[in-house]
Formats: C-alpha cells, sequence, structure tokens
C-alpha cells in the first residue's frame, strides 16, 4: 500500500497546480478523492479503476462511466428519482409521478441518514465523484441534474433493465390521476426483452477441473458500463454496471462469480380496495373495520417549451398495501413491491465483495432481491442457483396473478420467505445449473427444485425454448473448457421451430389442389421442412422462419388465455392460422425484398450511428453489420431482437446480447468477454463501436482482470480530473490479433 501511494501522491501537482484558483467544495472534495484514485483504460477503452479504499475506487468508477456516458448515466437517475419531466416536459409526467409514488426524496435523505457509515461512504464517494466531473467537464451540460446528493444513491439500488415499478401500467395510471380518459403514452414500439442467460459448470464437468461461468444478459443495448474495480480494502472485481450505480451489477472478483437472470417470481401484487366514502373523508375496507385512505400530495417540476420548469401538482392515494394504481369499475387497485432502499443497496454492494458462498449467502440474507434469479459459482469449486431472496410469504389459495380482495386480510403478505425455503440448488450431481429467465425446475437436471414442493406464487414464467436448447446441451455436455462454454452460449440451435413446422409441413400437405396456397407456399414449406433449425448469416430458412414466426407471435398474443404461455399458445394455433400467418411473412419478404429468399446476414444487422438513448436512427445506407443470431424468442441462446424501422427494409438490434462473459476460476480468473458496439457513449470515440465486429461474431476478448495482464494494453493512466496528456502513463498499445487473441484463437 504504502508503495503505490509514493506512485500516486506526486499527481497533486497535476490535480491542483499552485496558480489553481481557489477550488470549489466539490472540486476541493474530488481532488483528495482523486489524488487516492487511478483509472488505468485499456485497449478497448474499458476503465480498470483502482483506489486506496471501497469508497474511493466508487469514486473512480462512477467518474469513469461518467466519461464513457454522462447522458444515460442521468437518464437512469433522472428515471429513478421520477425527475425525467424536469428535462423531457410533459411526455415523462405520468412515468415521474408513477416513480414518486415509492420514490419520496425526503425518505431517502432519512434513509442516508440511517444507513451504516461504511455505505454512507460509498454514497458520499459516488456523489463526490459526479459533482467532480461535472466541475471538471464545465462543457457537459446536464439536462437537470446538476449536482449530486449522496441520498440519491438510495432511489437506484436495483441494476435490471425495468424496475418492479414498471409493472404499474401509465395509461391507466395517467386515467385514474389526470381524471379523465387515459392519454395514450407514446410506445417505442414490443417491449424490450428483460432476459437473460446464465450458466455454471462445476469443476467435475471441466477439462481442467475448475468452474465455469457464463454472463450473458439480454437487455437494451448499451445499457450498462464495463468496468473493472479494486481496492486496498480487498475489494477486486470486474464486470457490467448499470449506469449510474457503483457496484458491478453482472460479474466476478478473484473468488465468486455471479449472474443475474430476470425471474418469473411473483413479488409485486395488486390488492382491489373497496373505497367508502364518508363526507369528504375516503376510506377502504379491510375485514369488518373502515380504513382511512392515505393522502400523499406530490409535486412535479415539468420542463415547458420555453425552458421554464413549472410544477404540477397532484394528489395521490395508498392504502396498507400500497400506492393506489388504478382503478377497476368502482374499486381501486393498490400495488404491494419490495421498497427497502438501505439493504437493498447494501446486498448489492456486499455480494461484489463476497469471496465464498457463504459470504455470499450473508448478502443475500438481507433479502433485498425482489426479481432476479441468481446463477453462482466459485474458485472453491461450488455452483448454485438461488432464488430472489424477497418472496413474501402469502395464502396459496388466492390467485396473485390477478387482483386480489383487499379487504380480505387473509390476502395480505405475511412476512418474507425464509431462505431455506426458497427454490435453490447448490453442487448438483449432473455438475451443471443453468436459467434463461424459465422456472427453476429444470435448473438442474435431476437435481432441480420440486415444483410441487412451492407455492404456485414461486413461478410465473413456466418454460421457453431457451431452456429446452440449454438443457439439451448440457446434458451433453463433458470435458468443458472455457471455449466450450462459449460454443454453448452461441449454439445456433433454435428449438422453438422444430415443435411447429412439422404441423405447418402437414397443414400445407392437407390443402386441396385447387386451393391457391397450395401452389403459392410448396417452396417456402419445403425450405422450412428440409431446415436444420440452424442460424447463420447465410441461412435463407432463419430469415423465412423468423417473418413466420413474429406473425405467430402477435396472433398468439390476441388468442392466449390470460396468463398462458406464449409458446404453447403459437404451437395451439390452427392449421389455418399457421399457413396464413406463413402466407403473410412470404408476402412481407416479396413487399420489402421483390423475393421471398434472403440470407438473414443480409436483413438482420448491428448498427450504431449515434448516441441517442430511446431513438436510435437507423438506416439501410449507412454501415451495418451482418448478425448471424436471432432473437432468443425462437430459442436460440444467443438473442439479437431486431426489427425495421420506418424508411427501412433490414431489420436493426436494439437488445438482446448485451454483455457476455466466459469466466474460468482457476488458481487465478481467466475471462474473456464482449460489449454491444463498444464502451464509449461518444460517437467520435475510437471505442465507440470497435467492438462491434467481435459482438457479431461472438469473438470474446480477453479481460485484462490483474495489473500485469494490462501491460502492452493500455492507452493511458490518469487520476480523475486530469486533462488528457498529462497523465501518469501515456503509452498507447496497438491492437492487433496477436497482441489481443480472442477466446477462440
Amino acid at each position: 500500500m504504502k508503495n503505490w501511494l509514493r506512485l500516486v501522491l506526486p499527481a497533486l501537482a497535476v490535480l491542483v497546480p499552485a496558480s489553481a484558483p481557489a477550488a470549489t467544495p466539490a472540486q476541493a472534495i474530488g481532488n483528495a478523492y482523486a489524488a487516492r484514485v487511478t483509472i488505468t483504460r485499456d485497449d478497448w477503452g474499458i476503465a480498470h479503476v483502482r483506489g486506496a479504499s471501497d469508497a474511493d475506487a466508487v469514486f473512480g468508477a462512477i467518474y469513469a462511466q461518467a466519461e464513457d456516458d454522462f447522458s444515460r448515466v442521468e437518464a437512469n437517475l433522472l428515471t429513478a428519482l421520477g425527475r425525467t419531466a424536469e428535462a423531457e416536459g410533459d411526455s415523462a409526467v405520468w412515468q415521474d409521478l408513477r416513480q414518486r409514488l415509492w420514490i419520496d426524496p425526503a425518505r431517502l435523505q432519512a434513509d442516508y441518514r440511517n444507513s451504516p457509515a461504511w455505505l454512507r461512504a460509498l454514497m458520499d464517494a459516488w456523489a463526490a465523484g459526479l459533482n467532480f466531473y461535472l466541475v471538471t467537464h464545465p462543457d457537459v451540460h446536464p439536462r437537470a441534474l446538476n449536482h449530486f446528493e449522496p441520498w440519491m444513491a438510495l432511489s437506484f439500488t436495483e441494476g435490471s433493465i425495468g424496475g418492479d415499478i414498471e409493472r404499474a401500467d401509465l395509461d391507466r395510471l395517467a386515467a385514474f390521476y389526470n381524471g379523465e380518459s387515459a392519454p395514450r403514452i407514446a410506445s417505442a414500439g414490443e417491449p424490450e426483452p428483460g432476459g437473460s442467460n446464465g450458466i455454471a459448470i462445476a469443476p467435475a464437468l471441466t477439462r481442467d477441473g475448475h468452474a465455469l461461468l457464463l454472463i450473458n444478459p439480454h437487455t437494451s443495448f448499451f445499457f450498462r458500463s464495463e468496468l473493472g474495480m479494486e481496492s486496498g480494502e480487498g475489494l477486486h472485481a470486474y464486470g457490467a454496471s448499470t449506469w449510474g450505480q457503483f457496484f458491478i451489477y453482472q460479474g466476478f472478483n478473484e473468488r465468486a462469480g455471479w449472474m443475474h437472470t430476470s425471474s418469473g417470481v411473483d413479488s409485486v401484487d395488486e390488492f382491489a380496495e373497496t373505497i367508502v366514502r364518508r363526507g369528504n373523508r375516503i376510506f377502504y375496507r379491510y375485514g369488518r373495520a373502515l380504513r382511512p385512505v392515505r393522502i400523499v400530495p406530490i409535486v412535479l417540476n415539468v420542463r415547458q417549451r420555453d425552458g421554464r420548469i413549472v410544477p404540477r401538482s397532484f394528489t395521490t392515494y395508498a392504502t396498507h398495501h400500497g400506492p393506489i394504481v388504478r382503478a377497476e369499475g368502482e374499486r381501486w387497485i393498490a400495488m404491494a413491491l419490495m421498497n427497502r432502499p438501505i439493504p437493498a443497496l447494501e446486498q448489492s454492494w456486499l455480494r461484489t465483495k463476497a469471496r465464498s458462498f457463504a459470504e455470499y449467502i450473508e448478502a443475500a440474507s438481507l433479502q433485498a432481491n425482489s426479481s432476479n434469479d441468481t446463477i453462482y459459482a466459485d474458485a472453491d469449486g461450488h455452483i448454485a442457483y438461488l432464488h430472489p431472496q424477497f418472496v413474501p410469504v402469502r395464502d396459496n389459495r388466492f390467485d396473485y396473478r390477478d387482483p386480489v380482495d383487499g379487504s380480505d386480510p387473509a390476502t395480505d403478505w405475511h412476512g418474507l420467505t425464509p431462505l431455506a425455503a426458497l427454490p435453490q440448488v447448490r453442487d448438483p450431481r449432473g455438475h451443471w445449473l443453468y436459467n434463461s429467465n424459465d422456472a427453476p425446475w429444470r435448473a438442474a437436471g435431476a437435481d432441480s427444485p420440486a415444483e410441487a414442493a412451492f407455492p404456485r406464487y414461486m413461478d410465473e414464467a413456466g418454460a421457453n425454448p431457451r431452456g429446452d436448447h440449454a438443457t439439451t446441451l448440457l446434458d451433453a455436455a463433458r470435458g468443458l473448457t472455457p471455449e466450450g462454454l462459449r460454443r454453448i452460449a452461441y449454439d445456433s440451435w433454435m428449438p422453438f421451430f422444430p415443435r411447429v413446422i412439422p404441423s405447418l409441413a402437414e397443414a400445407w400437405a392437407a390443402l386441396p389442389a385447387s386451393d391457391p396456397r397450395r401452389a403459392r407456399l410448396e417452396g417456402p414449406v419445403r425450405l422450412l421442412r428440409d431446415w436444420d433449425a440452424r442460424w447463420s448469416a447465410s441461412s435463407e430458412p432463419t430469415t423465412l422462419a423468423s417473418f413466420w414466426a413474429s406473425e405467430l407471435w402477435t396472433l398468439a398474443g390476441r388468442r392466449r388465455p390470460p396468463h398462458g404461455n406464449m409458446w404453447a399458445a403459437m404451437e395451439a394455433l390452427s392449421a389455418a392460422d399457421k399457413l396464413d400467418a406463413l402466407n403473410r411473412a412470404v408476402a412481407r419478404l416479396e413487399q420489402d425484398w421483390g423475393r421471398w429468399r434472403v440470407p438473414w446476414g443480409e436483413v438482420n444487422r448491428f448498427q450504431r450511428l449515434d448516441d441517442a438513448i430511446a431513438n436510435q436512427s437507423f438506416h439501410d445506407g449507412g454501415p451495418s453489420i451482418p448478425v448471424p443470431f436471432g432473437y432468443a424468442r425462437w430459442g436460440t441462446l444467443a438473442s439479437f431482437a431486431a426489427r425495421a424501422y420506418p424508411g427501412t427494409h433490414r431489420w436493426y438490434g436494439t437488445s438482446g446480447n448485451s454483455f457476455v462473459a466466459v469466466v474460468e476460476f482457476g488458481p487465478r480468473i481467466r475471462a474473456w468477454a464482449v460489449t454491444a458496439g463498444g464502451e464509449s457513449g461518444h460517437p467520435g470515440n475510437p471505442h465507440f463501436n470497435d467492438e462491434a465486429e467481435r459482438y457479431a461474431s461472438g469473438d470474446l476478448r480477453p479481460v485484462y482482470f490483474y495489473r500485469e495482464d494490462l501491460t502492452g494494453h493500455t492507452e493511458r493512466t490518469y487520476h480523475p480530473g486530469e486533462v488528457a496528456g498529462t497523465s501518469t502513463s501515456s503509452a498507447t498499445a496497438r491492437r492487433g490479433s496477436q497482441a489481443s487473441p480472442g477466446l477462440r484463437r
């Protein structure tokens, strides 16, 4: 530690020159942190942050995030705080109101004061890092957040793509609190998939006797930063960190790794309240009693077209079940969900430092993870599947998929399910486990939890084709290497199609000769029937099948029963439905491409032209890269969710594989990774799109986990606040296949 400090303390001469004017408070605080922090940018632009303390590492990590994409940092925090309307105006009012039903700044400030000292230190460093970035980058103009307070970190403790709060429907929320018919809330098309894949392999199933972990979140692209964090207090972690957060959400440290997948657990419930008015007072019925509805005033600040900020006031309502989010007939619907900011942030940080399964479980005992399954592996050879830990105990007689009767006390939550009573698997005899956003009932083959042993609210997702794919490959796996696990992650089989193509072929064969579809669809049916259900950039059947399946999905979405499984609903479509859907798919291809036989790589493309967050621009005349893998809906583990946009014939992806890593837990960590596009959010930066080719081909690059790994792969080493060119080391490494080989090479 002393030797390291002797190297970094001279940087004070750069950070605070003798001739500098008096520092602002943010600058003075930031300079103190910055002197204890170094950021090394590798040859992919990824930040490796080192600090004397954990708080120093947090300061450096959030500063590096701001350097890479302050716009996304601010956007996420505006969403989390319920302040997006301050930047975007009326279009974000209902989103903000929904958030503020749960996120109360006064309560978060009190929570900050009540947090343990070590957590306050991290939050202080987080705010200091963002404020120091702004004061040292006067050319950056925030849309609304010009200053950050430590308590704000408690608004954003959940790292997945959509928080539980987003379960409340905005249209119906607006209708309730607007007092008139619901305005249409702007939509960018289909909801982003909240999917992911995690696979853990025990040493007995590997060639070299080391546990392996696949980290494969399916989120909107550019949703997280990739970075490394290290401190003199035992922190040494690497992985994906959601913009604006200071912990590694999916990643690994020197001893353990964790992958989160969106769970099908029911941890968000709705209660139908019976409302009784007595004069000017509002009550709700609970058993034989009447309880007063709690009235909560909320004021939002809303930007106007002329730039003015105008307050808009709302009177909102809540019961002991939670805030009112809509009405159904005469009943008001209250929504109950996890709102435990302190333990949620504690758990997110402590698991980053967990060095054993026991330490990971100790962090999980805070029970502040409501939405994510966990796939775990460590250097001791343990692997595990863990269910979300925030699972309220409920009366299994009631179906909580729909609003339950809030006047019946039997429907209430009754504490949290103990960890030992949750579905989980540790060290299965088959030596593998996985999750792909499906039920845990086949997570580890014969050693999976038994569905009958748990209440039905433990899972609402059921099965999906990715589960079929994963279990088929893992059952056959032997002697796996990191490259072998990468091949599983990019295996090209799409098992949904063998389930539906035979019935399509039978329906076509049963058509009378006089039916015009018999001649028109003969070629398309034959192409699909003879296909091996594997994607590739040159595959014409992949294109036809993808167009056809999107038609089936739309139709099944209208036909399936409430809470029905979408894949079962597609399989259940009639012969005529499947033929008509294929006919429409052929017509779409002919209209867009002039023919129905088109190689998949001509259609399915990765393109990154700008730094837009919500509405990227796409056009067929711009540079783009063919992507061979398709949509996870059809069972491919590697996912690329793409569609056509106004004015395009090609489909452009915006979500799916976003960060992929394969980790080997040997005596020393070895890992390989790739990020969609690149680390930087700035179009002029060389790392804006430098990983696109590797991303599309599944060619994972080595992760530089240890300091010595960065030798020859360092572009710059500096302290936060330094101007480029004054860093302690500015040696630039030149990348090449010899210097930075991928996992397959």
